[in-house]
């Protein structure tokens, strides 16, 4: 960027957008020049905005054709009895998001491109009518002071110095060199039609401007809320949710190929001028401003003479010959006619005043200052605005083409839903997938619960008395056994104790405890005999 700063150069893309088919409604070829006036070029641009809407209307129509299919299909299915297989649609819901996500990135970095380069030329723009508005202000106060104040102070000296001929002839010559510097700076090229045309430009740039960038900011925000609310929906295996995001998604489509079709005229028309903006720029203030000082601002070479150059030397010899009648006045007629000294000293500061505008207006007709903020203008647009218009052009093709996908996902979605639900229906009770059995899982776990506390305290009271359930009276299901081979190895009598058939729960075992709980054992089974035997 700094390099253009010196030189301008248009980037590539403005290039390849130029070379872009220019066609009329009549598809005949038309110039692709840059000319926003001719209703020819008009046509070309809005026909490129078009050619998005055939895109539009064919994406429907796909989408159509794919819904009725896809009906056809789940007929045929539900006939077969067929369950659809939901990693395809898992995987391309995955992938559609992806992309979602990977456009809004784009398109963010692209909406901010363009807001900055349109910025960089509106300020340029109002930088290069502040210059303007200061030339104009010099050269309308120094035509002020030579056709107003010094005129008075002439005239005033012209009656005291009317005995004195040699005086007033004087007065003239230096009537004479005021009227050349009149001349001179009422020959300067009137700006004023310039600067008009510079604030319309810059303020309906910065109008359009911050409603682009709002549209397309609510634009990428509501894609990604359609792209949460999609997977959002999915998860739940919300019907209703599904429907709603379904119509958005569409609104959403019209919108990425509304905004497509609008990015690539805007671009294609903004690189038709970034291509040649001189030739531009010359046939609009040909009218106005001679050619000489046109390309003296475009190009701002060495080369090319000062067209203000003469006025400005005319400008200078006459004030510097004006100071010098002023001053000899002030030296030879004070003694003769006092009263004239107030007058010449006004005359005197006028000049001065006048010089010094003299300095500032040379300083401000020069190239370099229009020059630099003509450039940074060129480069806002052409490099970062046209850039990020290319982005946004990305964005809402990639926008578009991933909720074309996301449509098509969702009533296949809607298909898995439905035959999730009917398999659940012909699910058993038992089943703990099934969701009539989840809705019976609190009375069936109260029940466990109730049982298990039965056997707990039953088991209380058999720990207290040791006296085991008569055999035929339980009811309960038939007793776990824990193999004990390990702490009674060597005799088979001991090996299969049914523990949980004593009513007591099983010790927690520890080196410490192992001769008490093998005497208890042995002291139990000399008690109750043979009966606890496998």
């Amino acid at each position: 960027m700094a390099a253009a700063l010196q030189d301008y150069t248009a980037p590539w893309w403005t290039y390849w957008l130029h070379t872009f088919p220019h066609l009329n409604f009549r598809l005949q070829a038309v110039d692709s020049a840059f000319k926003p006036g001719e209703v020819n070029y008009q046509q070309s641009v809005i026909f490129l905005a078009c050619i998005a809407a055939i895109g539009l209307g064919l994406s429907l129509l796909l989408l159509g054709i794919y819904l009725s299919c896809l009906c056809f299909w789940h007929r045929e299915e539900a006939e077969e009895t067929k369950r659809p297989d939901t990693c395809c649609v898992m995987w391309a819901a995955v992938i559609t998001g992806l992309v979602i996500c990977s456009a809004v990135g784009v398109g963010f970095y692209g909406n901010s491109e363009t807001n900055d380069g349109i910025y960089q030329m509106t300020y340029s723009l109002y930088n290069t009518n502040h210059t303007l508005a200061a030339i104009n202000g010099q050269v309308a106060g120094s035509l002020s002071n030579m056709r107003l104040r010094l005129k008075e102070h002439l005239a005033r000296l012209d009656e005291i110095f009317s005995p004195r001929q040699d005086y007033t002839q004087t007065l003239r010559f230096i009537q004479q060199m005021a009227d050349n510097i009149i001349r001179q700076l009422t020959a300067l090229p009137n700006i004023t039609q310039v600067r008009q045309d510079l604030v319309t430009v810059a303020d309906q740039a910065s109008y359009m401007e911050y409603y682009r960038w709002l549209m397309y900011l609510l634009l990428l925000i509501l894609d990604l809320v359609i792209c949460l609310g999609c997977c959002l929906g999915l998860a739940k295996h919300s019907r209703w949710f599904l429907i709603l995001i379904m119509v958005l998604g569409i609104l959403t489509l019209i919108l990425s190929w509304t905004s497509l079709g609008v990015g690539t005229a805007t671009a294609v028309g903004a690189s038709d001028f970034c291509v040649a903006p001189d030739k531009f720029i010359v046939n609009q203030t040909k009218d106005f401003l001679s050619e000489d000082v046109t390309h003296y601002y475009l190009y701002c070479s060495q080369t090319l003479p000062n067209p203000f150059q003469q006025s400005l030397t005319i400008f200078q010899r006459s004030l510097t010959t004006m100071q010098i009648q002023v001053q000899g006045l002030l030296q030879i007629s004070l003694s003769i006619f006092p009263t004239a000294e107030r007058d010449l000293l006004g005359i005197q500061g006028l000049l001065n005043t006048t010089e010094i505008s003299l300095h500032q207006l040379t300083a401000l007709l020069d190239c370099r200052s229009l020059h630099k903020d003509y450039l940074d203008a060129l480069v806002g647009l052409c490099y970062d605005g046209v850039e990020g218009l290319l982005y946004l052009c990305l964005f809402s093709l990639l926008a578009a083409c991933a909720y074309c996908a996301m449509l098509c996902i969702i009533p296949r979605a809607f298909i898995l839903i439905a035959s999730r639900d009917r398999n659940y229906d012909d699910i058993d009770e038992e089943d703990p997938f099934n969701p009539q059995s989840q809705r019976m899982a609190p009375y069936n776990t109260s029940r466990t619960n109730i049982h298990s506390f039965c056997s707990y305290s039953s088991s209380l009271g058999s720990q207290s008395s040791l006296q085991p359930p008569p055999p035929a009276a339980s009811t309960a299901p038939p007793p776990e056994y824990m193999n004990q081979s390990m702490l009674f190895a060597g005799n088979p009598r001991y090996e299969n104790v049914p523990l949980i058939g004593r009513g007591s729960p099983p010790p927690s075992y520890s080196p410490s405890m192992k001769t008490t709980y093998l005497s208890m054992t042995d002291a139990q089974t000399r008690h109750f005999g043979s009966d606890y035997q496998v």
